[in-house]
């Protein structure tokens, strides 16, 4: 492992894999492998399963078919994921930093400080005010800093810019580099570019709609 890699060397494996929801079939058949230090690109119009997916490797859809493991892990450790809707699922009436203190007491508190992680996504200043008084962009910087504050080697996103600026798109692109640099994994579906500093760290899979 190197120097910065705090977690084991983990592989997120499917085969012949689908998933749905409802009876029907939106993602068929996939096979993929992600190891740590890695992010697969989820691509394709929307109704193609791109969502369905990631809430399937959450445990929040059971698959269809197929089946798929992060092989590595070891059950002893906890939870070994975060998945990240595109939902921000705040609290409007808990102050910001209340928020997160609240998602670190529940997840674990085994990454940066909650202070430390607002820092770190650009909300600092507004700690003490009320979440529901966020613009968009700040509800989304809020619920990526719950990545920061319970340390977990598999991130799945899910529109992780969604209505973010360029610096926020910056922020992604940091976050998901950090985080790979340290052995982590990332899943994300995106219609954005996320362009890494290391090109060969990232895989693409295009999903395409059902006839």
């Amino acid at each position: 492992m190197t120097e910065r890699q705090v977690y084991p060397e983990l592989t997120l494996r499917a085969t012949a894999f689908s998933c749905g929801r409802g009876g029907m079939v939106l993602a068929d058949a996939l096979s993929f492998a992600v190891t740590g230090g890695n992010c697969l690109l989820l691509r394709g119009p929307n109704g193609t399963g791109k969502s369905t997916l990631l809430l399937t490797l959450a445990g929040i859809v059971a698959p269809m078919s197929g089946h798929f493991a992060l092989e590595g892990a070891d059950a002893d450790d906890g939870p070994h994921l975060h998945y990240c809707g595109h939902r921000n699922a705040i609290k409007a009436r808990l102050s910001v930093l209340e928020n997160l203190q609240l998602w670190a007491t529940l997840n674990g508190a085994t990454g940066i400080t909650p202070s430390e992680a607002l820092e770190t996504v650009g909300l600092g200043d507004l700690s003490m005010l009320d979440a529901g008084y966020l613009s968009a962009g700040q509800s989304r910087r809020l619920a990526l800093a719950r990545l920061l504050v319970s340390e977990r080697p598999l991130w799945l996103l899910d529109e992780p810019t969604a209505a973010l600026d360029t610096e926020g798109h910056a922020l992604v692109t940091r976050l998901i580099d950090g985080h790979l640099q340290r052995g982590g994994l990332v899943i994300a579906a995106t219609h954005d570019d996320i362009t890494l500093p290391h090109p060969n760290r990232v895989q693409t899979l295009t999903l395409v709609r059902k006839s």
